[in-house]
């Protein structure tokens, strides 16, 4: 191997060993956050912060670790007792976590004015992961698949509908905020 290839592989490794530690460092914040917050019972705060959390992961480190994050939050959620005790449902989570973050990556620069782009995005996204909630567990899993009778239906249901969109939108909102501090502590264009 010459010098050119070992510095080539070195700089790939390097790479990939920061990708992984910072996806590590977001999912266990992650997961201290679901761990903390779910003692209390509040689903706004904790799907807020979440929220946030896949936000900043997508924004910050990339499409691969905010997936990552996205899909793997729910399963944990699941095991801190935080959201239904379906598999069902917590796959549609998983599915409306990386709606949002896809479209935060996509719409990430959909303006040449970053609060404007940001603000796109946590709208659209918000919005989008909202529907795809609402439409996979209140209109198919509950009723279809799950069959749930009333009024248990109408629990399960109420929780993944406008609840949804005000986390996704509240989690959104802090990004606004936070990840231009983030982005100039870490020196990091975003």
């Amino acid at each position: 191997m010459n010098l050119v290839t070992i510095s080539i592989t070195s700089l790939i490794m390097n790479k990939n060993t920061l990708w992984i530690t910072q996806t590590a460092v977001l999912l266990a914040l992650l997961i201290a956050v679901q761990a903390v917050t779910s003692g209390f019972g509040n689903t706004l705060l904790t799907g807020s912060l979440v929220n946030l959390l896949l936000i900043v992961s997508v924004i910050l480190v990339g499409l691969p670790s905010g997936l990552t994050i996205a899909l793997m939050s729910p399963f944990f959620a699941f095991m801190f007792g935080i959201g239904p005790k379906f598999w069902q449902i917590i796959l549609c989570i998983a599915i409306g976590n990386a709606t949002l973050v896809i479209l935060w990556y996509l719409l990430r620069k959909s303006s040449s004015n970053q609060m404007i782009a940001f603000t796109i995005s946590a709208v659209i996204a918000a919005a989008a992961k909202f529907l795809v909630l609402y439409g996979l567990v209140v209109k198919l899993v509950v009723p279809i698949v799950l069959g749930i009778p009333e009024p248990n239906a109408s629990v399960v249901s109420a929780a993944f509908s406008f609840p949804q969109l005000f986390t996704a939108l509240i989690g959104g909102a802090f990004a606004l905020f936070i990840l231009p501090l983030l982005a100039k502590a870490l020196q990091r264009e975003i």
